[in-house]
């Protein structure tokens, strides 16, 4: 999961009001970015302003996933990220300024340290770390189970062929003294 943008955003009644954002944009072409950017500022409000207050949903836009939040339970590592932004920018910034600020107005520097931070949610949450290293061993456990059986198999195998050859020389060697019984050597 890659994390593009964090935006907190004040609805206020006829349209959303960006308060401060954070992008991380290198993944795109030079270009590209502040188109990407723009786009991505412009679906935040869109979101903001089409939902209730209250609602937490996630919308799928050109095989991206845009996650928003407007509430306050905690049940998922994006929506923990979502709800630990909140409340952090809760405590730093008074509620007074949230309808007339703007990004250059609000001091609220820790956006950029949490879009590094939660580029791998894993790191960020300990019970996406748990349940990857689960998964992990798990994988792990059926390959060594697999490869298991197959030396068993080979195992097997080679048995089977030990016998076969236990057979044959046994056979040879009753033939050979049979050749050899016949002629005396004088």
């Amino acid at each position: 999961m890659k994390l593009y943008s964090l935006s907190v955003l004040y609805k206020s009644e006829p349209k959303a009001v960006l308060l401060k954002a954070a992008y991380d944009v290198s993944s795109f072409s030079f270009f590209q970015r502040s188109s990407v950017q723009e786009f991505m500022t412009f679906t935040s409000e869109l979101i903001v302003e089409r939902s209730a207050k209250g609602s937490r949903a996630s919308v799928k836009e050109q095989g991206k996933r845009i996650h928003h939040l407007l509430s306050v339970s905690p049940n998922a590592t994006k929506t923990l990220i979502l709800y630990l932004v909140l409340d952090e920018f809760s405590e730093q910034v008074d509620r007074i300024d949230w309808p007339v600020g703007t990004p250059a107005t609000i001091q609220y520097t820790a956006l950029d340290g949490h879009l590094s931070r939660y580029q791998n949610p894993r790191e960020a949450d300990p019970m996406s770390k748990v349940q990857a290293e689960l998964d992990e061993t798990k994988i792990i456990l059926h390959n060594t189970m697999e490869s298991l059986l197959e030396r068993g198999e080979k195992l097997d195998d080679l048995v089977s062929k030990s016998e076969v050859l236990g057979t044959q020389s046994k056979a040879f060697y009753k033939t050979a003294r049979k050749q050899n019984s016949c002629c005396a050597i004088m």
